[in-house]
C-alpha cells in the first residue's frame, strides 16, 4: 500500500527554495565576511528587500499574462516541482485550450513567480534565525524579522487561495497588498541598521501618513481593476466611454465575495460594472495625486532639513505613475506599460515607508565636554 500524500514535489521545491537562497546568502558573505555578524544581516535584510520588490513586479507580470493558473494545482505543476515533469498533462491542457489558461510559457512563468516567492521565504527565515542568535546587539527587536517570517507564511497561503479559487479576485487583491506590506517591513527593518534620522515636522510627518494611507487604499483599488480585467471598461480620458460620468454599476462591481467575472448571485458581471471599477480608481487617483503633491510641496519648502530630495522622488514618481496609467488607457494596456505602473506603486509604497522609518529614527545625543578641573 503507497503514501496516502505524495510529498516528494513539496521537499523538492524546498530543495530549490534552499539553493536558490544559497546564491544570495553567499554574495552576503563575500562581501562581508570580514565584518561582524549585524553588518551581513543589514546587508541580507537589503538583499531580500530588493527581492521583494522584485517579487511584487513579477507577480504583476505573472497576472498581466494571464498566468496566475499557468499551473492550476499548489504548491507544484500537475504534481512535479516544475513544468518540465508536467509536459504531458501541459500539453493536453494546452491542446483542448491553446490560448490558456495553461500553456507551457505561462506554466513557466506562474512557477518562476513561486520559485522567487520561495526564495524571499528562505531568506527571511535565515534572518529570523540569525536575529535570534544576535538579539543583543541588533538595533532592533528580534521579533521584527519573527513577524515577517509568519507573514511570509500567510503570502503562501495567499498565493495558494490565488490558484485553489480560480482567481478569486478579493484573495488576489489582498495578495497584492500582502506583498507591498512585506516590503514595508523590510524597509523599516534595513532602515533601523542604517540609524540615519531625519528632522520631519509633525505635521508632515501626520502628512505622510495620511499619504501612504490614501495610497494602500488607491493601490487596493487599482489591484481591482486589474484582477477584473477592467483596464479598458474607460476609453479615453479625461472622459470614461465619452461621458464625464458614465453607466456605472457600482453595487456588482465593489460586491467582494464573488467568483472572477460573475455576481455575488452567480450570473455574468455586466459591463457597467467593470466601468464602476475603472471609473473609481480614476476618481480616487485625483485624490491621491493632490494630497501627494501637497506633501512634496511641504518637503520642498524644507531643503536645509534634508526633504528636498524627497519631495522631488516623490514628484518624479507621481508623474511617472500619471504616464503609465493614462498609457494604459490611451494606448490599448501595453504590458511595459502595465509594468511599470506596478513598479511605480511600489516604489511610492517604498519612499513613503522609508521617509516615515528615517523620521521615527531619534538622533543620537550630542555628548557635551566635560569640565576640565581649575576651569569649571
Amino acid at each position: 500500500m503507497g503514501p496516502l500524500v505524495d510529498f516528494s514535489p513539496t521537499l523538492r521545491l524546498l530543495l530549490l527554495a534552499a539553493v536558490g537562497a544559497l546564491l544570495p546568502l553567499a554574495w552576503v558573505w563575500l562581501r562581508r565576511r570580514r565584518g561582524h555578524a549585524q553588518t551581513r544581516l543589514a546587508l541580507l535584510t537589503g538583499v531580500t528587500l530588493f527581492l521583494t520588490f522584485d517579487l511584487i513586479v513579477f507577480g504583476s507580470f505573472t497576472r498581466l499574462t494571464d498566468s496566475g493558473l499557468g499551473c492550476p494545482d499548489w504548491p507544484g505543476c500537475y504534481g512535479h516541482a516544475s513544468p518540465l515533469g508536467a509536459e504531458t498533462p501541459i500539453a493536453q491542457a494546452e491542446a483542448a485550450l491553446p490560448s490558456g489558461p495553461v500553456t507551457e510559457s505561462k506554466a513557466w512563468i506562474e512557477m518562476i513567480h513561486r520559485y522567487l516567492a520561495m526564495v524571499v521565504g528562505a531568506l527571511c527565515l535565515v534572518m529570523t534565525a540569525a536575529s535570534w542568535v544576535d538579539r543583543r546587539n541588533l538595533p532592533h527587536s528580534p521579533w521584527w524579522p519573527t513577524f515577517t517570517l509568519l507573514w511570509v507564511i500567510v503570502q503562501g497561503l495567499f498565493g495558494k487561495f490565488t490558484v485553489t479559487l480560480q482567481l478569486y479576485p478579493a484573495i488576489v487583491t489582498l495578495h497584492l497588498l500582502g506583498g507591498l506590506f512585506l516590503l514595508a517591513l523590510l524597509a523599516v527593518q534595513r532602515e533601523s541598521f542604517l540609524a540615519r534620522p531625519l528632522a520631519l515636522p509633525a505635521p508632515l510627518r501626520r502628512g505622510a501618513i495620511a499619504v501612504l494611507a490614501l495610497l494602500a487604499l488607491q493601490i487596493a483599488l487599482g489591484g481591482w481593476v486589474s484582477t477584473n480585467y477592467a483596464v479598458l471598461a474607460c476609453s479615453g480620458f479625461p472622459q470614461c466611454n465619452g461621458q464625464w460620468w458614465p453607466d456605472a454599476d457600482f453595487a456588482n462591481g465593489f460586491a467582494l465575495l464573488r467568483d472572477l467575472g460573475h455576481t455575488a448571485s452567480g450570473e455574468l458581471l455586466p459591463f457597467q460594472a467593470l466601468v464602476a471599477i475603472h471609473f473609481v480608481h480614476r476618481l480616487f487617483a485625483v485624490v491621491v495625486v493632490v494630497a501627494a503633491v501637497m506633501l512634496a510641496v511641504g518637503l520642498l519648502q524644507r531643503p536645509h532639513a534634508g526633504l528636498q530630495r524627497w519631495g522631488h522622488g516623490l514628484l518624479a514618481l507621481l508623474t511617472a505613475q500619471f504616464a503609465t496609467g493614462l498609457s494604459n488607457v490611451v494606448l490599448q494596456w501595453p504590458i511595459v506599460a502595465a509594468l511599470l505602473h506596478s513598479a511605480g506603486a511600489a516604489a511610492l509604497v517604498l519612499l513613503l515607508t522609508l521617509l516615515l522609518a528615517r523620521s521615527a529614527v531619534a538622533p543620537a545625543p550630542v555628548r557635551q565636554a566635560r569640565p576640565v578641573a581649575g576651569l569649571a
